[in-house]
């Protein structure tokens, strides 16, 4: 399974609204973080959606296959800027203050945002990084 998560991280750690991590439970720094969400046993998936802060045991395959459809379908949202209908109110909000500053600055923004690749964030920040991503790449092209 963690090899499926792995890819599953890469693929949608970029510029993706959804953030795939896993906690090893039995380790000291994991078991707080799995005690706060209700997780009793090995393997566990939990999906976090809409600001629930306790998660959703996630009874869907456990392959790659499943689980991508899963998050592309459930979960996935693509903010886009031609059509802000999946947009939050921040992401519009963003764009805007964005497309004021100009090309250079939209590329030296990009260019920070991807030098954070894979250094360690809370999930809600690596999900409006990811958001912010998703946005500059398209305000890039």
């Amino acid at each position: 399974m963690k090899p499926d998560y792995d890819k599953l991280s890469s693929e949608f750690g970029s510029s993706s609204s959804v953030v795939v991590a896993d906690v090893d439970c039995t380790s000291d720094g994991g078991k707080p973080v799995c005690d706060s969400i209700g997780v009793q046993g090995y393997p566990t998936i939990k999906y976090f959606k809409d600001g629930d802060k306790k998660g959703t045991d996630y009874s869907g395959g456990r392959d790659y296959d499943a689980l991508q459809k899963f998050i592309k379908e459930e979960l996935e949202r693509k903010c886009m800027i031609e059509d802000q209908q999946e947009c939050e109110d921040k992401e519009k909000e963003f764009i805007k203050k964005m497309q004021a500053k100009g090309a250079d600055e939209i590329k030296k923004q990009k260019e920070r945002l991807e030098g954070m690749k894979g250094k360690s964030m809370k999930a809600d920040l690596k999900q409006w990084w990811a958001q912010r991503l998703n946005i500059l790449t398209q305000l890039a092209k």
